[in-house]
């Protein structure tokens, strides 16, 4: 099996610099053009793909549509399990609201945010489920940032924990009980559309 993991597309929130966690907000018109260029890629690569799964908030449901749609395979049920962190009050701020609310340490402060134990439990639970369910399969998942972060370092210790781009593109392979990494934190499509 194969696994695909993807970053949902950019958000006005995203462009805002707003912690968006389960708020559940849509693609804004750049999120759907890197959607539609991640998309177009994996119509041209040889690695074929056998369905899209998503977690149920709008953005990341945007994404798989457009994927599912472009490469003609199922899209399944979304997975609760896939949504993003949930980050209690903070969600919806910006960097200086934080900082004006809560001062620089907002991050050590107990704001109600899922821990990384809670969040990484039900993303492994999700990848071991899908790897039992499908072992012949490959499988795209269209997913969150924080999540993706702290899943890909469980998956494949050796990647560094760097930030996860908005429409980013990492596949692993499964070797017996573990993963094997093949591409990581990829944008090659995004900067294409620059060009």
């Amino acid at each position: 099996m194969r696994i695909g993991l993807i970053r949902h597309g950019q958000t006005e929130w995203n462009e805002l610099g707003k912690i968006q966690g389960q708020t559940d907000i849509p693609l804004n018109s750049e999120g759907f053009r890197q959607a539609q260029a991640l998309a177009h890629r994996l119509v041209h690569e040889p690695m074929k793909w056998d369905a899209v799964i998503s977690s149920d908030l709008q953005r990341a449901k945007q994404t798989a549509e457009m994927i599912a749609g472009a490469l003609g395979i199922p899209l399944l049920d979304p997975d609760k399990r896939l949504r993003e962190r949930f980050y209690g009050e903070v969600e919806g701020t910006t960097a200086e609201e934080r900082l004006a609310l809560w001062g620089p340490d907002w991050k050590k402060r107990d704001s109600g945010q899922e821990t990384d134990e809670q969040l990484l439990s039900r993303a492994l639970s999700f990848v071991e489920e899908a790897a039992a369910s499908y072992p012949d399969r490959n499988l795209l998942v269209v997913t969150h940032g924080s999540l993706l972060a702290q899943l890909l370092q469980a998956m494949c210790r050796e990647w560094s924990d760097k930030p996860i781009h908005n429409l980013s593109f990492s596949v692993l392979e499964r070797e017996g009980s573990g993963w094997s990494p093949i591409l990581h934190n990829c944008t090659l499509h995004l900067e294409q559309l620059q060009q």
